[in-house]
């Protein structure tokens, strides 16, 4: 079994962890002819519980003498089983097949022809349960019942019979519901320009999902996208939107007041399969530590803590199916506050599926580390540290990129670039070419320094561009359409013992292609910026602005800006906040949040954000 072909079932039963009892399997097979002895049972696809392979939940199974629906019954390991009996499907060559199941009742339809109905004593239970299990296609996770033939489409279709969809069909052996573009060509369809079509193939055809692939044979047909309720017509190659409502940003909600143990530097918002939502918070206090929160019923509620030592950030990443969170700690456990900050390390954790926690992997000796940064390239993952300083003086030091050693399982220093106060590190790929930008605040004198983008040749970062910055603290790279763009957060301006200048403009640069350099497009008035976090709403483009400081106060407005094309981006919404240090951008459902962390006040708030 190949592991392209095995995922969690999460993944396509959003949000439900039971089987549904109404539901259609289509799927377009060949079989090779073979003697009937050869013929073993042969698992078109699976569900199989994680934790036990042996348990298998339910089955489609191909054998000489039919075919096979299993499905585990109400009293546990026992399995149920309806066959489908008299079918030729074993000679070489392309069969559909439809299949809808409800409650006691099944019918099979074998290329929109051959058509069987089965009532069987045992129903599909009501309370199958699929929460911790994966689909096997092909297989049943395992060697023994591999399918042998071929399998061009395989399609789960909840809440109906799908035998509409897909019957009547010019061509039933090929009937498309969800059918690769690769494959839309195999085989050589027959020209029929000269042929009079049945009134079923010459009327509109509507299909409705999230996907759907616009080609030459599918030219002329409608497609209706419920979550942009959006209608489009397919000209053979794109889809041109007919009717569209276009979701745009109304207003914004105060939807939840977290109150946090600190201070909180930054936030991570990711999830983790089978609980959903989850941030961590990187907390000022080193006596009470982090924590991680859980998003439930609409908000954020504690879930773990995580002792933490002056933590400044989090980042959360994942290799394959593991799942590994990395924190900025900038104090060594004393178990007191130190007048002089000194060397300290900065720690990796994993998700342990068994204590649902974040357990203890790896420690790494940072100095004063304000960021991390995960990517991958070629196939390694990466993660890249922004040392700030070593010591009270020492700014200008190296920041490092750790490389993952598949031999020892731990993250191994790979390269070493100088910095100067660095702040954030910010990975993006264009195309085949793969940048980390690092914010560069302070060398010591003064906070007039560049910040570096960097770019992979060779196994290694080197110089692409280098861009005058003033205590630069964090890179955003965003797209829209096409044009590539990187919003850098100016803090202030700061030169030996001079007054510090805190309004001051932060830049919006565009990749130019013919360059080949990042350049000024739009420069906007921040205070004390510290971050940017860049999201979109249906068809809209925004960038939101953590304002912390004006010289005076920390209590002052984050802006949240429009993209307006030729304009660039014009503010439409001021938001109080307090210390603002973090943005994050999340939706949970159909709704769409934003949430600010405070460096000044153990608080943070939850923004749902209207639309209309």
């Amino acid at each position: 079994p190949h592991p392209s072909l095995d995922f969690p079932s999460s993944q396509h039963l959003a949000n439900c962890h039971l089987f549904p009892r109404e539901f259609s399997i289509v799927t377009t097979l060949k079989v090779s002819l073979v003697a009937p002895k050869v013929r073993k049972n042969e698992y078109i696809f699976s569900v199989v519980e994680e934790k036990e392979e042996e348990d298998l939940l339910i089955g489609l199974r191909f054998s000489r003498d039919g075919l096979h629906f299993l499905f585990r019954g109400r009293s546990g390991g026992v399995v149920a089983r309806w066959v489908f009996r008299g079918i030729q499907l074993a000679d070489d060559r392309w069969h559909t097949l439809v299949l809808a199941f409800s409650g006691h009742y099944a019918t099979l339809t074998v290329d929109c022809n051959t058509h069987l109905e089965l009532v069987h004593s045992k129903s599909l239970p009501s309370d199958l349960s699929v929460q911790g299990s994966r689909f096997h296609i092909g297989s049943r996770g395992r060697w023994n019942g591999l399918f042998s033939g071929l399998i061009r489409q395989l399609v789960l279709v909840l809440g109906s019979d799908a035998t509409p969809r897909v019957c009547p069909s010019s061509n039933p052996g090929l009937a498309e519901l969800s059918v690769p573009a690769v494959l839309l060509d195999l085989p050589q369809k027959e020209t029929r320009s000269d042929l009079t079509l049945p009134s079923y193939e010459s009327e509109v055809r509507v299909s409705v999902g999230l996907e759907k692939t616009c080609s030459s044979s599918v030219r002329g047909q409608l497609w209706f996208n419920p979550v942009r309720r959006a209608l489009y017509l397919c000209d053979g190659t794109l889809w041109v939107p007919m009717l569209q409502e276009s979701q745009r940003l109304d207003y914004v909600l105060e939807q939840q007041v977290l109150s946090t143990s600190s201070e909180t530097y930054d936030m991570e918002v990711f999830s983790v399969q089978g609980l959903g939502l989850m941030a961590a918070m990187a907390h000022r206090s080193p006596s009470l530590g982090s924590a991680i929160y859980l998003w439930r019923d609409g908000g954020f509620h504690l879930y773990q803590k995580i002792s933490t030592h002056g933590a400044l950030s989090w980042r959360h990443f994942t290799m394959g199916k593991k799942i590994f969170l990395v924190v900025s700690n900038s104090r060594e456990s004393t178990g007191k506050e130190e007048t002089v900050e000194k060397d300290e390390l900065s720690v990796i954790y994993r998700w342990n599926k068994k204590t649902q926690r974040f357990v203890h992997y790896q420690a790494l000796q940072t100095h004063c580390a304000r960021d991390w940064e995960a990517f991958r390239i070629q196939g390694h993952t990466y993660l890249a540290v922004a040392n700030h300083r070593q010591g009270n003086t020492n700014h200008t030091i190296d920041s490092v990129v750790y490389k993952w050693d598949r031999g020892t399982q731990l993250f191994e220093p790979h390269q070493a670039l100088r910095t100067s106060g660095a702040y954030d590190w910010e990975a993006f790929t264009v195309g085949p070419y793969h940048f980390l930008a690092v914010a560069n605040a302070f060398d010591g004198q003064t906070t007039h320094v560049d910040s570096v983008i960097y770019v992979w040749v060779d196994g290694s970062f080197r110089l692409f561009q280098t861009i005058k910055t003033f205590c630069a603290t964090d890179w955003e790279m965003f797209q829209i359409g096409s044009r590539v763009f990187l919003v850098v957060a100016n803090g202030h301006q700061l030169h030996g013992n001079g007054p510090g200048r805190y309004a001051i403009n932060s830049t919006i640069y565009e990749l130019d292609m013919s360059s080949q350099l990042f350049l000024r497009f739009q420069d906007i008035v921040t205070y004390s910026a510290v971050d940017w976090e860049f999201f979109t709403v249906g068809e809209e483009s925004y960038l939101v602005v953590a304002n912390s400081f004006d010289g005076e106060s920390h209590s002052l407005n984050s802006i949240i800006y429009r993209w307006q094309g030729y304009e660039g981006f014009v503010p439409i919404h001021r938001l109080p906040t307090i210390g603002c240090s973090d943005w994050e951008f999340f939706t949970s459902g159909e709704e769409s949040y934003l949430i600010y962390s405070s460096a000044t006040a153990p608080l943070s708030k939850v923004f749902r954000l209207k639309t209309h």
